[in-house]
């Protein structure tokens, strides 16, 4: 649920909190669902670790009426066809290849959002409501439920939003199969006697951000944006205190008549130690390109561009469509 969505997003270092005006708007701040003007879908493609992981997304928004609007979501990232060789050898100390077996490993998010204006001229909150899924094969599955609320205000062309993910904490309640569990406590004599914790807990999060777009000779547009992604613990993020560790992303989207654009973003800084115990500090810069054309925008993002942080880079696509071009 950290990773993000939409490569429009993404090749900005997803510094879209304040800007978000569209269906993908419930990640990054559902207030953002309040600048729908008709129904909108999003998907979106992810590979991952080299393939080996798969990351997909669809999405779908509309307004309600003038003062409100809702969407739904869902997130899987999941890794399949892994080898279960747990039963590789028989109960005689043979091999047994054919005893092999493939499973899958998935991550599910569904999000319901809802967006409503204030009273106050420019302000607009957001209300996520978060179903999350696990399953490891046959061996464990879990539930989990949280909430987010954003918030966004509009003034003189500048735009501010402020995100607070998993505001209730969440929690995933795991259910473990013992009896598979059994086949392998004893694999590695003395390891694994006890079950895992069965209580996973994601604690809150929070991201300020702040936008404005500048027009240049009517064709030409610069959107430049900023986020302070905040965790209440302490981290290797740039800025670490016991109390909050800040980690700080930039990005810019260069427009051409509203139909070509091109992004550059910087995040994800994080104080790496090396293997002599210094310590520096590495980064995760991304480029994207876009094309809108009709109510159809096709984006294509690459993260981590130059491999300058300790994440891999991922090729990303996405397309977003406005439905209401069907109905011209």
């Amino acid at each position: 649920m950290n990773i993000g969505v939409d490569a429009a997003a993404l090749g900005m270092a997803n510094t879209v909190v304040a800007a978000t005006s569209d269906v993908n708007s419930g990640y990054w701040n559902p207030a953002g669902l309040m600048h729908l003007e008709d129904h909108q879908v999003s998907i979106m493609h992810a590979n991952y670790f080299a393939n080996i992981a798969q990351y997909d997304y669809l999405a779908y928004a509309s307004p309600i009426d003038d003062r409100s609007a809702w969407g739904i979501s869902l997130i899987r990232f999941g890794v399949d066809d892994i080898l279960n060789t747990t039963e590789l050898i028989d109960s005689q100390g043979n091999i047994d290849y054919n005893r092999i077996s493939l499973f899958s490993t998935a991550d599910y998010g569904f999000t319901f959002s809802y967006a409503r204006k204030l009273p106050v001229p420019g302000f607009q909150y957001g209300v996520n409501a978060k179903v999350i899924r696990r399953i490891i094969g046959k061996f464990a599955n879990s539930w989990g439920f949280g909430f987010d609320v954003g918030l966004q205000f509009e003034k003189n062309n500048w735009k501010f939003g402020l995100m607070l993910r998993d505001i209730t904490t969440t929690y995933n309640v795991w259910n473990i199969d013992e009896d598979e569990y059994q086949k392998i406590a004893n694999s590695i004599p003395g390891e694994n006697q006890e079950l895992p914790e069965s209580t996973e807990i994601t604690a809150p999060k929070a991201q300020l951000g702040i936008a404005k777009k500048f027009i240049i000779r009517y064709d030409y547009s610069i959107l430049a944006a900023a986020n302070m992604n905040m965790r209440f613990a302490k981290t290797n993020d740039l800025i670490s205190t016991d109390f909050v560790s800040i980690d700080p992303a930039m990005g810019l989207e260069f427009g051409y008549t509203d139909l070509v654009f091109v992004r550059a973003g910087v995040g994800n800084f994080q104080n790496v130690q090396q293997l002599d115990n210094s310590e520096k500090v590495g980064f995760q810069p991304n480029i994207g390109l876009g094309f809108k054309y009709k109510g159809i925008q096709i984006d294509y993002a690459l993260t981590d561009l130059g491999d300058q942080s300790t994440a891999l880079y991922s090729n990303i696509f996405s397309v977003k469509v406005d439905l209401g071009m069907f109905r011209n």
